[in-house]
């Protein structure tokens, strides 16, 4: 391949390289100087393209991570299911409960417990909603000092944005950012080593019309940031694109390979606005995620279908390409009732499950990887054992062949991993790569190829 502008790669490599570090998970991330936003790939025209020199940074193990909590809870027969996941940091408790229960000791022990077996790294939210910063220190001062867990990460609330629906009274932004304030000034005080993620609001998107405001049209992301921002060490947010109205059907498999192009977009957006109010950088975190906040199941795109994985998967690959710090998708587990969100259900796993069975193989070193097709992606890193892993991902319905250049390398077979109609997350073992000088990509699949180990 004929690259014609070797400052523009320069720049992408100073543009990624100065972007928040991943931190490991027992270290906590610290902010970082104003970097130049991250950029998506410019694509080669009419080709998958890979340059391994283009190193782009460290991956954070933290973006395989998922949420958790008392109301729900993974069958015994289905424990080595979630030991073997790859998840490797869990929300608790995710979602609502916590504004609406007082979290008890105990919980938070058993919760300790259930991550060290499946060797995950524990993440707690507080209680906002009715509760006091008096009580958030004291969960801080009973997990961290009298019992030693040593969490790192700690939210404060669910969703502010939706309060004031819930206690039936004007909840705006000066009253959250104010009684945020107090939350983590008393959590500090008791531990000044814990990391806090903030404002974790609900449906935050690249459209700065579409995103939540108060009742005075102040916008919630907006005026954390003014009034939080130097006492932010991570910023949040949720995101469920479907159903955008309460009584739609649930999306297609055409609604979710069209919404797989938002995701670079918001975290470019977010990251823009951190820079702009606080003129610092600050990692970011999807602590909720998934195509949709209803129950919805039985339909080609609800959350325990099988196209969901082929979403997921490139959705997870735009957050982990833009330097995404830390991603929970929702959730571990659920049952009947509860909507098919979970990795694994009842009695099975669910098909989105195998989508982090594929990324156990993929590298820590993200380089440059880039296509023109909006339907096929590619994601490229280095692993430690110095095998290129490449990333292809197929949105679309019809099979496709595509040419694959990687610089520096003629490569014509590669040890190949599988997820598609036919295949969960499956060893092929060492496989030619072309057919006819060409990948031959299948429809709704993702497939991992390693290299040069």
């Amino acid at each position: 391949m004929k690259y014609s502008t070797t400052c523009l790669m320069l720049m992408i490599i100073l543009f990624f390289a100065a972007c928040a570090p991943a931190a490991t998970p027992a270290v906590p991330s610290s902010p970082t100087p104003l970097p130049t936003p991250t950029t998506i790939p410019t694509p080669v025209p009419g080709a998958l393209y890979v340059d391994p020199k283009l190193e782009l940074g460290s991956i954070s193990p933290l973006v395989y991570g998922t949420n958790h909590g008392p109301w729900v809870a993974v069958p015994f027969g289905m424990m080595p299911a979630a030991e073997q996941a790859g998840v490797t940091i869990v929300r608790f408790p995710g979602g609502a409960w916590g504004d609406n229960n007082n979290l008890k000791p105990y919980q938070i022990d058993q919760f300790i417990t259930f991550c060290n077996q499946i060797g995950a790294i524990p993440s707690i939210s507080v209680r906002l909603k009715n509760g006091t910063p008096e009580a958030a220190a004291e969960l801080v001062r009973y997990a961290n000092l009298e019992k030693g867990y040593n969490v790192h990460y700690w939210s404060i609330g669910n969703e502010p944005t939706l309060f004031a629906a819930e206690l039936g009274e004007d909840y705006d932004t000066v009253r959250f950012n104010r009684e945020w304030r107090a939350f983590a000034i008393a959590m500090r005080a008791v531990d000044a080593t814990i990391q806090i993620l903030g404002p974790e609001v609900h449906q935050f998107t690249a459209n700065p019309a579409a995103n939540p405001k108060d009742s005075a049209g102040r916008d919630w992301m907006i005026e954390f940031l003014r009034a939080n921002g130097d006492m932010l060490d991570i910023v949040s947010f949720h995101r469920y694109p479907f159903p955008k109205q309460r009584y739609d059907p649930p999306p297609s498999r055409a609604d979710l390979r069209d919404n797989a192009q938002e995701w670079d977009d918001i975290v470019i957006y977010l990251r823009s606005l951190i820079h702009e109010i606080t003129g610092r950088e600050i990692p970011i975190a999807v602590t909720e995620v998934s195509s949709n906040w209803s129950k919805a199941i039985g339909s080609d795109g609800s959350p325990e279908s099988f196209y969901h994985a082929i979403w997921w998967a490139d959705v997870l690959g735009q957050m982990i390409r833009q330097r995404v710090f830390m991603v929970n998708q929702w959730m571990l587990a659920s049952k009947a009732g509860q909507g098919g969100w979970g990795l694994v259900g009842p009695g099975e796993v669910r098909p989105t499950y195998y989508v982090y069975a594929m990324y156990k193989h993929f590298g820590s070193q993200l380089v440059y990887a880039a296509s023109d097709d909006p339907y096929v992606s590619i994601y490229a890193a280095k692993r430690e054992d110095g095998a290129l892993t490449v990333m292809v991902i197929n949105l679309s319905d019809e099979e496709k062949r595509k040419p694959l250049q990687i610089e520096g390398m003629s490569p014509l077979a590669a040890d190949t991993w599988r997820f598609d109609a036919a295949r969960n997350a499956e060893n092929l073992g060492q496989q030619p790569l072309f057919t006819e000088g060409r990948l031959v990509i299948p429809p709704q699949s993702i497939t991992l190829y390693i290299l040069g180990r």
